[in-house]
């Protein structure tokens, strides 16, 4: 790839491999990983890039993209792009592909792990990049850390006309499907990751329905022990528990109810979350045909 393809701004290849995990480690101190020496790296084809002034590169999962952020971190008007290798700006949410094979799925982190700044993809803003969230005017930040890497699976959509008869009834929030992803290791805004899913929990948000999809990175040192939510309770206990917890008191710092959950309180076993996860996609493609109101969201 031109390095003069990428212009000045931080540029990421976004995945894993044996080449991106010392940068990864490097980068643990915090999700805006910013070196500013040349670093070196490997593309899709092995062929080696330079990579010039605050650019770091990893080895990367399916398609050829890269991040690119534009203005500072925690800023009214920092926004992370996706760049294809022509240097043209793509969409996380519409572009990269739900699926790459053998059960698997793309996963976009917008928070990591042990942070809190409220990260998420703009659905409404042209190319969706990921910005920090705002309540009037000010950047949203959660009460505390949370404990996970957080954030989407591109391709999906919980579209809001449709009330789910398994969950009270409850209308979808109008968002991609969300990603709780338990590995050991902390992501980075934009980074993509290869998961499996291994159960789900029906959040209800304020009447909301608000699927939460448990995964986990196939690079994680322990991903071929767990391969449905009965193995998240053996070999990580307390998790599941953890995370419906953490979700629904999250908002009570701020004078807010508790969330809800559906499906009896508890975690959905894998075939409910792919089930979940193909509904959902099944919605998104609608909505990108347009045989369903769009409203405010982009489609590009």
């Amino acid at each position: 790839m031109s390095v003069a393809r990428v212009m000045m701004s931080t540029t990421t290849t976004i995945g894993g491999g044996a080449s991106s995990s010392l940068l990864f480690k490097a980068a643990a101190a915090s999700p805006f990983f910013k070196p500013r020496s040349v670093s070196l790296c490997f593309n899709n084809n092995t062929k080696l890039v330079s990579k010039k002034r605050g650019f770091a590169c990893s080895a990367l999962y399916r398609p050829h993209v890269e991040i690119k952020e534009e203005g500072q971190p925690e800023t009214l008007d920092y926004r992370v792009f996706f760049v294809d290798n022509s240097g043209k700006k793509v969409s996380p949410w519409h572009d990269i592909p739900l699926h790459v094979g053998d059960g698997a799925f793309n996963f976009i982190v917008e928070i990591p792990k042990e942070s809190s700044a409220k990260m998420e993809v703009a659905t409404d803003e042209i190319f969706t990049p990921i910005k920090q969230d705002t309540k009037k005017g000010k950047l949203r930040y959660y009460p505390y850390n949370i404990n996970w890497n957080y954030g989407l699976l591109p391709q999906t959509w919980e579209d809001p006309s449709f009330a789910n008869p398994e969950v009270d009834g409850a209308f979808g929030d109008n968002d991609p499907v969300d990603v709780v992803e338990i590995g050991e290791s902390r992501g980075n805004v934009g980074q993509l990751m290869k998961v499996k899913p291994l159960g789900c929990l029906a959040m209800i948000d304020e009447g909301e329905l608000d699927w939460k999809v448990i995964a986990i990175s196939l690079d994680d040192p322990r991903a071929s022990l767990v391969n449905d939510v009965d193995d998240v309770e053996k070999h990580f206990p307390g998790t599941l528990t953890a995370i419906r917890d953490w979700f629904r008191d999250y908002k009570i710092p701020d004078g807010k109810p508790a969330n809800n959950f559906g499906l009896g309180n508890k975690a959905a076993n894998k075939d409910y979350a792919l089930k979940v996860i193909t509904e959902t996609n099944e919605s998104w493609a609608k909505l990108v045909k347009r045989s369903t109101p769009a409203g405010e969201l982009s489609l590009v």
